[in-house]
């Protein structure tokens, strides 16, 4: 019995022992960053990648090997994970010269042209793009009378150019040179149609890239001619321009 009683109160402590080490209250710790003379990593994930690493010569924002990447929403929140939404070193800008354009009096058979700058910033991992339209074609005040969206030399449309080089082909269009522009656009002389929102035609592209880039830069070339028969009258229209970042 003496030697039962003895195993038995091994035991209980034991049991004991357990029972306290299960209920005993342990500090949690959340490590924010992990720093030496030499480097500071902030919030690490070591088993993959993240954080901001710096140098003298450099400052990285990294996320590597994360499994669940996207844009998360519920009530009253919004979750955005993954390299896409770290913030980006080139912000996207998008800026447009010479907004107002005055091609004054027209002569019949003479083209006339005027031109703007556009400049674009994007460093999303998506790139950038840029559309058009026209809320309609060229109409005088009261819509009585309207300058022709161009076809060209041959034919053209809003998203297909071609050569506009003859003085007898008449109408409104425009030209794309530069950076980031269609393929269509062969050279100067290539122009095509604004998409006309009057008509239910979608905003068509007129720059677009895939990669980060700084002040891409493209110019466009709006371009008028008209007929002996065209009458007489103030024309206008309202051209927009959406610039979209990649994310």
């Amino acid at each position: 019995m003496k030697y039962k009683y003895s195993k038995m109160k091994k035991v209980l402590k034991l049991l004991f022992t357990i029972f306290f080490l299960v209920l005993l209250p342990l500090p949690i710790n959340a490590q924010e960053r992990i720093e030496s003379p030499n480097y500071r990593i902030q919030f690490p994930n070591l088993n993959s990648g993240a954080g901001i690493p710096t140098s003298t010569n450099y400052r990285l924002d990294s996320t590597i090997g994360q499994s669940v990447a996207g844009r998360f929403t519920s009530a009253g929140y919004i979750a955005r994970a993954g390299f896409q939404y770290i913030h980006s070193i080139i912000p996207f800008s998008f800026s447009i010269s010479d907004i107002q354009k005055n091609f004054g009096v027209l002569t019949p058979g003479t083209p006339s042209t005027s031109s703007s700058t556009i400049i674009v910033s994007a460093g999303g991992a998506g790139g950038y793009s840029v559309k058009a339209y026209e809320n309609n074609p060229l109409k005088t005040s009261d819509g009585s009378d309207t300058i022709i969206d161009t076809l060209c030399d041959t034919t053209c449309s809003e998203t297909t150019a071609a050569a506009w080089t003859l003085g007898t082909k008449y109408g409104f269009g425009f030209n794309m040179d530069g950076d980031d522009v269609p393929a269509d656009f062969t050279d100067t002389t290539y122009f095509r149609q604004f998409s006309d929102a009057s008509s239910l035609e979608s905003p068509a592209t007129i720059m677009t890239s895939a990669n980060v880039g700084t002040a891409r830069t493209a110019t466009i070339t709006y371009k008028i001619n008209v007929s002996s028969v065209q009458p007489a009258g103030i024309y206008q229209n309202k051209i927009t321009f959406i610039a979209v970042p990649s994310y």
